[in-house]
């Protein structure tokens, strides 16, 4: 699948981390203070680097318009409304174009500036681009083994979600381009299918249990009006909302609602049911070609340079398995130390494993399975999210401006046990940053954990750190796009702990949560290896698990799946936020009562995401800023 179907993560750039007054505009101000004292002293050279940073920044910002054009689902994710009748063309060799059009620009990039005239962050948007180039130049070579679904979703369902949540009717244009992007959803399922039967045909195949969520995921999407009788089919219902919506706000008349929703249930049944209905019969047809007892990818042909790329993909370090197999064991017998003072600090009778059952198992750690559950539950996270908002500006100068909602993921893509996730705002904050909640089993939902995951997908999290992105204003616009997964899953488990430093986690079970969630990213680089490079099976990975966390076995079992289909992945969160650690201790002991956590907040998240050599390489430049 084309990385423009998956849940697009927001990033951006921008200079300026000195204090000021206002928190709000702290780095605006420190950096139009610091031009209006200068700006009639640069010197030759200065000015000389800030021509050729702005007449590149002006060849990047061409050129990401350049790029957009191959991703009408990023053009809208992105608040935009160019080929809003389109779906993106999901064959190799349109990956194959793209990818050659990235090359030629570097070339291009290479020949017009010259990096010595660059300003510093001139040089790194040009280390930038250069970097995603050569990622995806690394990952080509194994286009055909990604999985064409996984634990976390696949086409069948990310497809009908983006229609939903992203393609705005705002005018009757909109709804009939909304008709012929359901037209495009079949050429585009079409075409995934294709290469999935191409890798199949490579022995490339996802284990039985991806086969079975997908083809319930497909039947869901295609299952009530105009398929069949009973309730609105989700795209049927999603359809008549917005027209109900353009008719009630006088946009259309009756006769207008009335053909728009006949064409709607047209296109369905003509244009898109048939392609689910293909789908699914190769689905159940090839299923039994799938290893019903999942393994690991280095069981795929050349599976072990496979997982080796994964590795590097998801860590931007280089980093074998071996190594980091052995952080993940360090880091689990490190957290069960700190896991051992809070059971005693709780005065619990028995020992850690026993405690870790009383957390997963005991009623009062949960909320009812039943609808005022649910609304409780989301009402506590909300409550959660205003008490850390408040305290935000005594630790980060640079502010979000979009709002964010707190959502039960939509029924026909929900897996009981499901990663809660975040999906990013527009840029211009018309639509707010979501954090969803899978819900149809809240016995997976631990009250210990809820406080963690709330801070992770909202604030000061991934909600803060992508909105921060977006907001910032001149850079080139292709860093308001770079995502790099270490950087962005990292700063918001570091958020985790941080948001214990800014005063929460009074409650010692939340504050045990917070830490079962820290040893639930080490038990990761200990399991995703195991199983992809060390031949452990499903079941170790989760009796691994059981062992070394308080995580209810429903979640469990649901993030080992994800780790199977989604190898490598799940290593970058700690990876990420052990880097971030690592940079802020330096920056403490460099500059002792100089270091300003603002400051150095503002330092991170204003670079938006970066592969973690160039982080490194911009905090560092910052602590020598300071110093002198």
């Amino acid at each position: 699948m084309r990385k423009a179907l998956l849940s697009l993560v927001i990033a951006a750039a921008v200079a300026g981390c000195q204090q000021s007054d206002d928190p709000n505009k702290q780095s605006e101000q420190a950096v139009a203070a610091k031009s209006g004292e200068q700006a009639n002293q640069l010197p030759e050279t200065a000015e000389s680097q800030q021509d050729e940073t702005k007449r590149l920044t002006e060849w990047f910002d061409a050129k990401f318009e350049e790029k957009l054009q191959f991703s009408p689902i990023q053009l809208s994710y992105l608040g935009r409304k160019e080929q809003y009748d389109k779906i993106d063309d999901m064959t190799k060799a349109a990956d194959e174009r793209e990818l050659a059009w990235k090359k030629a620009t570097v070339e291009e990039m290479k020949k017009q500036f010259d990096y010595d005239k660059l300003s510093a962050e001139g040089k790194e948007s040009y280390d930038l681009w250069i970097q995603q180039y050569e990622q995806e130049k690394a990952n080509q070579p194994f286009a055909d083994h990604s999985y064409f679904a996984s634990e976390l979703g696949g086409p069948e369902a990310q497809l009908p979600t983006f229609m939903i949540n992203q393609h705005k009717v705002e005018t009757e244009q909109d709804m009939r381009d909304y008709i012929a992007r359901i037209g495009g959803i079949s050429t585009a399922l079409g075409q995934l299918l294709e290469r999935a039967q191409g890798s199949a045909k490579k022995g490339i195949r996802p284990p039985q249990f991806a086969y079975d969520l997908a083809i319930e995921r497909a039947q869901k999407v295609t299952t009530g009006q105009p398929f069949s009788d009973g309730e609105d089919a989700p795209l049927m219902g999603d359809a008549k909302k917005k027209i109900a919506a353009l008719k009630e706000a006088g946009t259309i008349d009756d006769a207008t609602a009335k053909e728009l929703q006949e064409q709607v249930a047209e296109a369905l049944t003509s244009k898109m049911k048939p392609s689910y209905d293909a789908y699914i019969a190769w689905l159940k047809e090839d299923r039994v070609n799938a290893d019903e007892e999942p393994r690991g990818v280095s069981n795929l042909p050349d599976g072990d340079s496979y997982y080796a790329n994964r590795l590097a993909h998801y860590t931007t370090l280089p980093m074998t398995a071996d190594e980091v197999h052995q952080l993940g064991l360090d880091e689990v017998a490190r957290i069960r130390k700190e896991m051992e003072a809070i059971k005693d600090q709780v005065e619990f009778d028995g020992d850690l494993q026993e405690f870790f059952t009383y957390i997963r198992t005991d009623d009062k750690f949960y909320y009812p399975n039943t609808d005022e559950g649910r609304k409780e539950y989301l009402e506590e996270v909300e409550g959660y999210l205003a008490d850390i908002e408040a305290k935000l500006p005594e630790y980060f100068g640079i502010l979000p401006k979009a709002d964010l909602v707190v959502k039960r993921v939509e029924p026909f893509r929900e897996v009981p046990g499901g990663a809660q996730h975040y999906s990013s705002a527009t840029p211009d904050g018309s639509r707010p940053g979501t954090y969803y909640v899978h819900m149809s089993d809240m016995s997976a939902l631990s009250k210990a954990d809820m406080e963690t995951v709330t801070y992770h997908e909202g604030n000061p999290g991934h909600h803060m750190q992508i909105s921060i992105a977006q907001e910032l204003e001149n850079i080139p616009q292709f860093r308001t796009q770079a995502h790099f997964t270490p950087y962005i899953e990292g700063w918001a488990l570091y958020s985790e702990k941080l948001s214990k430093e800014m005063g929460q986690f009074k409650d010692p079970y939340r504050d045990f949560g917070r830490l079962t969630a820290e040893m639930w990213r080490a038990i990761r680089l200990v399991v995703d290896t195991g199983m992809h490079a060390k031949g452990w099976s499903q079941e170790q990975a989760v009796e691994y698990f059981l062992e070394n966390s308080a995580i209810p076995e429903g979640a469990v079992r649901s993030e080992v799946r994800r780790y199977l289909t989604y190898p490598g992945q799940a290593t970058s969160y700690k990876i990420g936020m052990l880097k971030i650690e690592e940079l802020r201790a330096n920056a403490e002991k460099e500059l002792g009562d100089q270091f300003d956590i603002r400051a150095f907040h503002d330092t991170v998240l204003g670079g938006g995401a970066l592969p973690l050599p160039l982080l490194e390489k911009r905090v560092n430049a910052w602590v020598e800023s300071v110093k002198n």
